[in-house]
């Protein structure tokens, strides 16, 4: 998963202010709720010391309506000097909460994140298509980015004579191609300047088939077609949307399953993956991780063991002798759900949770490596760190 939204977060000045909150708009109350919310978190958060001017920030944000309908979540980050980070969730929390200190709390938003898929819906008739940016499963569907692409060539109905009537008929479909090509070729720079993970493809059955035969490699390879759209009236809106989310659903374990099984074929050959606590803070430590990998069932033990952080988010160790070894002499203990993530962040890797996952994982973590060395932990044999009951026989 990828973490680019909270790169704002990176080298701010501490300590942080992490609001984790429930912004569902109620039935009959409006705002109110979320504002009586805010009000139990900010006394929590004076008490712990948090500035009365990021509060007053936060609780400004708060007081506007998000515009999202349904249940739905918000994360709001600030550092010292006030927010960075404000990104609203699919999914509210079980209960709201607010941590100030030398680290964001982000393990929460990060889960929700995770259910996030950026898309490109692309819905075409013989004219042309609306293209519509829209982030599926992220409660901020209010504001979505659109264009209209109309093809220019505006001969496309068919007649149902014979005769001379086939050139009409000939044209027709001429032109529908040339539309789909125009299409397509917004479609392609589209995907090329922002890279969704999915681009939806919807509308008349016949100008979808053009359009997709006339994409080029990058789009069709992020392609899904989805009956059932349209540019006119007569769509049925509720079953539209029901395939658009079972679109993104089925993107989202295929996303999860790709990381899960690289994770086991090369965990399986020895090579590019660690795991247990000790070793995956020693690779995070050396920038070497691409994507951590956290077992959902092992997350509130990790939250119930500390590390030992720096100012730096590579700057972790599991002792506060191994953390003055890299020359940090005064660090921060934190929980290690929390300072993982920091550490994943900081080297731009992205974080995976596994979820009744076949994955041998000590400690409920593990990394894939983007490169390693002869001082690399090895799951094949002792390492200074590695906890020596964790090896397994190699034939």
């Amino acid at each position: 998963m990828d973490l680019h939204w909270l790169k704002p977060l990176l080298g701010r000045p501490s300590p942080f202010t992490t609001v984790f909150i429930d912004a569902t708009r109620a039935e009959v109350a409006g705002e109110a709720e979320t504002a009586d919310r805010w009000r139990s978190l900010r006394r929590s958060l004076e008490r712990d010391g948090a500035p009365a001017g990021v509060l007053d920030e936060i609780g400004d944000l708060l007081a506007v309506p998000t515009g999202a309908r349904g249940p739905h979540g918000r994360v709001i980050v600030a550092d010292a000097e006030g927010v960075r980070v404000d990104r609203l969730l699919s999914e509210p929390p079980a209960q709201s909460t607010a941590v100030h200190g030398p680290l964001p709390a982000l393990l929460p938003a990060i889960r929700s994140a995770d259910e996030a898929v950026s898309a490109l819906l692309v819905v075409a008739d013989r004219t042309g298509a609306d293209l519509v940016w829209r982030s599926l499963g992220a409660a901020a569907e209010g504001a979505r980015e659109s264009e209209t692409v109309e093809g220019g060539h505006d001969d496309v109905h068919k007649t149902r004579e014979g005769g001379l009537d086939r050139r009409s008929q000939t044209r027709a479909e001429d032109s529908w191609q040339r539309n789909a090509e125009a299409v397509a070729a917004a479609v392609d720079r589209a995907v090329r300047e922002k890279s969704p993970d999915l681009v939806l493809l919807t509308g008349d059955t016949r100008a979808v088939g053009f359009v997709r035969d006339a994409l080029g490699q990058e789009a069709r390879g992020a392609l899904v077609e989805v009956a059932g759209g349209g540019r006119g009236d007569g769509v049925n809106e509720a079953a539209f949307e029901a395939k658009v989310a079972a679109a993104a659903e089925d993107f989202r374990r295929a996303r999860r399953a790709g990381v899960l099984d690289r994770f086991a074929t090369a965990q399986g050959r020895g090579e590019n993956t660690v795991t247990s606590l000790d070793d995956v803070v020693a690779v995070l430590a050396r920038g070497q991780v691409s994507e951590l990998v956290l077992d959902v069932g092992a997350l509130s033990a990790l939250a119930a063991r500390e590390l030992f952080v720096g100012p730096g988010p590579l700057e972790l160790a599991t002792s506060e002798e191994d953390l003055a070894a890299i020359g940090v002499d005064d660090g921060s203990r934190y929980t290690a759900d929390i300072a993982l993530v920091r550490a994943a962040l900081g080297q731009e890797a992205g974080v995976t949770f596994a979820e009744d996952s076949p994955l041998d994982l000590v400690d409920g973590v593990g990394a894939l490596l983007r490169w390693s060395d002869d001082s690399t932990p090895s799951e094949a044999v002792p390492s200074q760190s590695a906890d020596q009951a964790r090896l397994r026989t190699v034939l």
